[in-house]
């Protein structure tokens, strides 16, 4: 890994896939939302009529997938992101996406990916890692007022149980769960707006940049 590597990581609606783009934009680096391989697998599943739940189903579309199937924008929706977090138990698919994820960080200048493991398992030798967080009560209030910007009518009750439904199933899962690094830094963001939250991760990122660049330097 010889570019200049950020990996953003956290559970659902922290925050960090805004904070990832704007770091990318700051920084002119290309950005990964490493969800949004998941959320396409899970989605190409259900709409070839098979089950999220089946390893091999998932794990076989997942083999298939391409980047030019990722603008389809219902892949952003809360069904999509259910059914990302069926499919990313399953090994399989994990290990399907995972060449996909580490040829993008591997780019010669460097990249940004956000997403659940990627400071431990895609890019664990990435020189900026932000683990980024906030209370599920936080996070469902971000994900019901973003869903109803989009037309979904939706309770945020059940909001919530999603969320923290997710947050086990990406903790519990057997194969690369959602964990903070140990060499990533903690960033929660449950009492920032999205400029103050962005300021702290930027200010994160420059103090390992200038860490990068002195070791880079020095050998």
């Amino acid at each position: 890994m010889t570019g200049f590597v950020i990996a953003v990581d956290g559970p659902a609606a922290s925050g960090k896939g805004t904070i990832a783009t704007r770091l990318g934009g700051l920084y002119s680096l290309p950005v990964l939302d490493t969800g949004l391989l998941y959320r396409a697998v899970g989605v190409l599943t259900e709409r070839a009529g098979r089950d999220p739940d089946d390893p091999a189903a998932a794990a076989e579309v997942a083999r298939a997938l391409r980047a030019e199937q990722l603008e389809d924008p219902v892949f952003r929706t809360r069904g999509a992101g259910e059914a990302a977090s069926r499919v990313a138990v399953h090994t399989g698919v994990r290990e399907a996406l995972l060449a996909f994820q580490r040829a993008f960080a591997a780019q010669p200048g460097g990249a940004v990916l956000d997403g659940r493991d990627i400071g431990t398992v895609i890019a664990p030798g990435a020189p900026a890692k932000l683990f980024v967080t906030a209370t599920p009560e936080v996070r469902a209030e971000r994900r019901w007022k973003q869903l109803k910007g989009q037309g979904e009518d939706v309770a945020f009750e059940d909001i919530l149980a999603d969320i923290r439904k997710r947050d086990a199933r990406d903790g519990g899962r057997d194969t690369a769960p959602m964990r903070q690094a140990e060499d990533a830094v903690l960033l929660d963001t449950s009492d920032l707006s999205i400029d103050r939250a962005f300021d702290a991760a930027r200010r994160i990122v420059e103090a390992a940049r200038a860490r990068w660049e002195a070791q880079s330097f020095s050998s």
